[in-house]
C-alpha cells in the first residue's frame, strides 16, 4: 500500500511494538494528524471471540460523553400520528410506507442512522436486504426500535453510537475528532471500552481483548494498554 510523506514521517515516531498509555496514544495521534482538515479518530478493538457463533456477538450502543463531531442524520419510521413528535424530536426524516416506497424507489440514503417504533418493524423489515448490508436496519439491542422514539432520536444527536464485530471479529468505532483533543477523545475511549468489557459474551474463553488500536483518519495506527480498563 502506498503511504505519502506526512504518514511515513509520523510513523518513524511510532514504536510498533510498545503499548502505549491511553492518554499517550492521543497525544501521539493528535501531534502526527497532518491533514489539511479536522481528521476523525477511529479505535479498532481486537476481540478474543467468533463471530461466526450466535453466543459470541458482541455488539450494542452506547453515548459517548462528548460525542463523534458529527451530526448524525436520522429516519424515524413512525405512524402518521407520531412523525410530528419525530421530527420536533430532531429526527431529519420521519415516515412509514412512504418512506419504504422512496428508500425502494429513489435509492434514498440521505441519513446516517435509522430508528423505528415496534410496531413499524413489519414495514421496516421488508428493507432489510438494502438496509442490512448498509449496516442501517434499526435493532433493540442497539435502542434503535423502540416505543420511546423521542429519546432514541435525542440520544442519537448526543452522540450515541453502535459498535458491532467485523468478520474479522474487530470493532471499528469513532471517537472523536482531532480538534477535540487528549481529554475528551480519553473519555470518549473509556466510555466506550468499558462498553464493550461489559458485553463480553458469557461464551467467551481466554483473552477477551486481543489488541487495541487508535489511528487518525490519515495517521498510522498505535496500540494502547487496555490493562487498566481489565
Amino acid at each position: 500500500m502506498f503511504r505519502g510523506k506526512k504518514y511515513k514521517e509520523a510513523a518513524k515516531s511510532i514504536d510498533k511494538t510498545k503499548l502505549y498509555d491511553a492518554a499517550e496514544a492521543f497525544d501521539l495521534v493528535i501531534q502526527n494528524a497532518k491533514a489539511n482538515f479536522d481528521e476523525t479518530v477511529e479505535l479498532h478493538v481486537k476481540l478474543g471471540v467468533d463471530s461466526r457463533h450466535a453466543d459470541q456477538q458482541v455488539r450494542g450502543a452506547v453515548v459517548l460523553p462528548h460525542g463523534t463531531g458529527k451530526t448524525k442524520r436520522i429516519l424515524a419510521f413512525v405512524k402518521d400520528g407520531r412523525q410530528q413528535e419525530a421530527l420536533e424530536a430532531g429526527a431529519d426524516y420521519a415516515g412509514a410506507e412512504d418512506m419504504v416506497q422512496k428508500i425502494i424507489n429513489e435509492n434514498f440514503f440521505d441519513y446516517d442512522v435509522v430508528v423505528a417504533t415496534p410496531d413499524m418493524m413489519g414495514v421496516v423489515g421488508r428493507l432489510g436486504k438494502v438496509l442490512g448490508p448498509k449496516g442501517l436496519m434499526p435493532s433493540p439491542k442497539s435502542g434503535t426500535v423502540t416505543n420511546d422514539i423521542v429519546k432514541a432520536i435525542e440520544e442519537v444527536k448526543a452522540g450515541k453510537i453502535e459498535y458491532r464485530l467485523d468478520k474479522t471479529n474487530i470493532i471499528h468505532c469513532p471517537i472523536g475528532k482531532v480538534s477535540f483533543g487528549r481529554d475528551k477523545l480519553l473519555e470518549n475511549y473509556t466510555t466506550l471500552l468499558n462498553a464493550i468489557i461489559r458485553a463480553k459474551p458469557a461464551a467467551a474463553k481466554g483473552q477477551y481483548i486481543k489488541s487495541c488500536v487508535t489511528a487518525s483518519t490519515m495517521g498510522p495506527g498505535i496500540k494502547i494498554n487496555t490493562a487498566k480498563q481489565l
